[in-house]
């Protein structure tokens, strides 16, 4: 499930991307922001269904094992407590899983190589390796070490990052969200529960779905207004010279302040001091953090924030 945070970071980019081709119709660019947040979603299963394929490569090595030539006693009765992973077969199981991935063209196939480095990069892991030796098994050590597999190796892994970038540059935002996403998939597992059990929706309601069309369509809408109030702000600086990036998480600051009447202010202005901390400059989210309390001021004044509900709170 999607934070606001990560529909505000995807909203800035499409605005970014928007004003360097601006020629482009409104419906088109929504269309594109849209597929962009969908594939969240994708990149949550492609973190699923690497786990079926990890164990499928190692149950087929363990296959060839037993076949060479003089097999030792541990070829021939192998460990098979991480082929056996109970969790790891429920995904593999899951119908839901399976649709989507036959939808949304998720496919490992001929990744032999990288499933094999995915597999010995897990193996080598203490992770593993306390999984492994432990003695005995049930159902919540399998759950545990999947959850560790998720939390501790994939979020860190460089192979595994690099490889999804690769299929769409869009994931390396993503890539936390989407790895969070998954853990909280997982966490929802129970033994011997049925294969028809749903990813947890992308979204928490359709008030986020309305949530990021909004701001990205009305910023756009009200975006000469919205300069003319930043612009009125700059007194000894030319807004030429301010970079785009902040001129725009302003533009959608004021868009938030005076369309958005259940989002309290502070959150607002605390949001997008973050989010220029993290896609501007070093002195950007004081900069913005000034001209944003001013511009507050001027729309209590004039009457046009309007807050209600939750909006309210201070």
């Amino acid at each position: 499930m999607v934070t606001r945070r990560y529909l505000r970071i995807k909203v800035l980019q499409a605005l970014y991307a928007a004003e360097k081709n601006p020629k482009e119709e409104l419906f088109a660019n929504e269309k594109k922001l849209d597929q962009v947040v969908q594939n969240c979603q994708v990149l949550t299963v492609y973190f699923l269904s690497l786990l079926p394929e990890i164990v499928r490569y190692r149950t087929l090595r363990l296959e060839e094992l037993k076949e060479k030539n003089n097999p030792t006693e541990e070829d021939l009765n192998p460990n098979t407590k991480f082929i056996d992973n109970e969790v790891i077969k429920q995904i593999e199981e899951n119908k839901n899983i399976q649709q989507f991935c036959r939808n949304h063209h998720v496919d490992w196939s001929n990744r032999y190589d990288f499933i094999a480095q995915m597999y010995h990069e897990i193996a080598n892991s203490d992770t593993f390796l306390a999984y492994f030796n432990a003695p005995g098994r049930n159902y919540q050590e399998d759950k545990d070490f999947v959850l560790n597999v998720l939390s501790k190796i994939f979020a860190e892994n460089e192979l595994l990052h690099w490889f999804l970038e690769e299929k769409n540059v869009h994931w390396f935002d993503d890539y936390n969200d989407a790895l969070l996403s998954a853990y909280k998939n997982i966490e929802r597992y129970k033994e011997n529960q049925s294969n028809q059990l749903a990813l947890i929706p992308l979204f928490k309601n359709e008030e986020e779905i309305t949530f990021y069309k909004e701001l990205f369509r009305k910023t756009l809408l009200y975006n000469t207004e919205y300069q003319k109030r930043i612009d009125d702000k700059l007194q000894h600086w030319e807004s030429e010279r301010i970079m785009e990036i902040d001129t725009i998480l302003m533009k959608m600051a004021i868009c938030e302040l005076t369309q958005f009447p259940t989002i309290p202010v502070k959150v607002t202005i605390n949001e997008y001091i973050e989010l220029a901390k993290l896609y501007s400059s070093r002195k950007s989210g004081v900069f913005i953090n000034g001209i944003l309390d001013s511009i507050v001021t001027d729309l209590k004044n004039e009457g046009l924030l309007g807050k209600m509900g939750r909006g309210l709170i201070n």
